[in-house]
This record gives structure tokens, sequence and C-alpha cells, in this order.
């Protein structure tokens, strides 16, 4: 599931790389896919909503950094907002004092 929508962002964002400027068009252009990739991915749709508003909501104000390109700065807040609808930061395992560590992996998949 992640290797889909990895290769669905790539394929979006890629098309972003090589221009200079976004439009609003541009834009909403992305977002649909970004949102159309999400739902594909078996997203709730209300988090799908969610995350959709609030990279529309900091892409729309967005003040161009001199270091990177307008589509750069685009690919950033996309990865921001996954990386905090996946939890935002990383937990560290906490080991058993005596061997072995009993770890539970579930997936959506089972």
């Amino acid at each position: 599931m992640f290797d889909t929508l990895s290769n669905r962002f790539d394929g979006i964002l890629k098309r972003l790389r090589g221009k200079g400027r976004l439009s609003e068009a541009d834009v909403d252009e992305v977002l649909a896919e970004i949102r159309t990739a999400l739902l594909e991915a078996d997203v709730n749709v209300r988090v799908v909503r969610h995350v959709v508003a609030r990279i529309k909501e900091q892409t729309v104000g967005l003040e161009l950094s001199k270091a990177l390109s307008p589509s750069q700065q685009i690919v950033k807040i996309v990865n921001a907002e996954l990386t905090n609808l996946l939890g935002g930061e990383t937990l560290k395992l906490t080991y058993a004092s005596r061997p072995p560590t009993v770890v539970l992996m579930a997936g959506l998949q089972g």
C-alpha cells in the first residue's frame, strides 16, 4: 500500500519540479490528485479532507523562500503534513530487561 502511494506521490510531485512558478490552478490540481491518491489508499475521507485543507491553508499564503523553489516548498509541506498524519515523531521501543522482547505488529491488510 505504501509503495503504491509513494509511487503515486512521486508522479504527482515530479510534474511540479519543472515549474518555476505555481499558479492557484496548479496547486488545486495537485491537491485533487493527492486527495485521489489518499482515497485510493483507503485513507478515511475525513482525514483526507483535513490533510488537503491543511496543505491548501499553508500553500495559499506561501512566502517564497530564496533557497527553495515553489515546487520544493509544496513537497516540504506535503511531507510535513503526512508525517504529522502518521504520528509526527518516532517512538523508541522499550526492550525487556530479560530477552525476548515481544513486539506485536499489525497492518491494515492483516
